[in-house]
């Protein structure tokens, strides 16, 4: 079956399938290494429209010229992702013990298709570029992965979980659809 867009597939021990689009356009199906394409290729089938409005979205976010993009110093890029570390490791503490949850480690990466991620095991992963987004875009990626800790999915309870903490959630997933292009602009020396 083909689809109007290129796609790869990558297969793991996950149990269950899920589709990214890179801000870049890049289109990757993670999917469980027992699941027969078939299945793979009627979920793609599924989601179409879904992937073809987050492709449009990519296509039409903002140019980043490299002239107008000079590459981080190693000094810099250690700097924010220190300054990352702090921020993040006193928000999540913060929020955790306000909604009553634990987590293991706090890791901050350069992730190109997220901003955060919540392990199985509780270990909460976070872009360091989010340090130049608006505060409230912070709390509400710490609030949205350790929301994860009371519900592993994206379901309406975990939703709920998530606007019991911040009612103006949507208002920064706005944000970050709208203007997280952006932070992948290095700041100016």
């Amino acid at each position: 079956m083909s689809h109007p867009f290129p796609y790869r597939i990558i297969r793991s021990s996950r149990k269950t399938l899920a589709i990214q689009v890179s801000v870049s356009g890049q289109v990757t199906v993670r999917a469980p290494h027992t699941m027969p394409d078939s299945t793979i290729h009627r979920f793609l089938s599924q989601k179409e429209s879904w992937i073809l409005k987050h492709l449009s979205h990519a296509a039409s976010g903002p140019a980043q010229p490299q002239a107008e993009n000079p590459p981080l110093s190693e000094f810099r890029r250690s700097y924010y992702m220190e300054s990352a570390r702090k921020i993040f490791k006193r928000k999540a503490a913060a929020y955790a013990r306000k909604m009553g949850v634990t987590y293991g480690r706090i890791t901050i990466r350069e992730q190109k298709t997220r901003w955060g991620s919540c392990t199985s095991e509780g270990n909460l992963n976070f872009n360091w570029r989010l340090i130049f987004a608006p505060e409230k875009v912070l709390d509400y990626v710490v609030v949205h992965e350790l929301s994860h800790r009371k519900e592993m999915n994206h379901s309406p309870a975990f939703y709920a979980v998530v606007a019991s903490v911040m009612p103006e959630y949507k208002a920064c997933e706005k944000w970050l659809r709208d203007n997280g292009a952006t932070l992948w602009q290095n700041p100016s020396p």
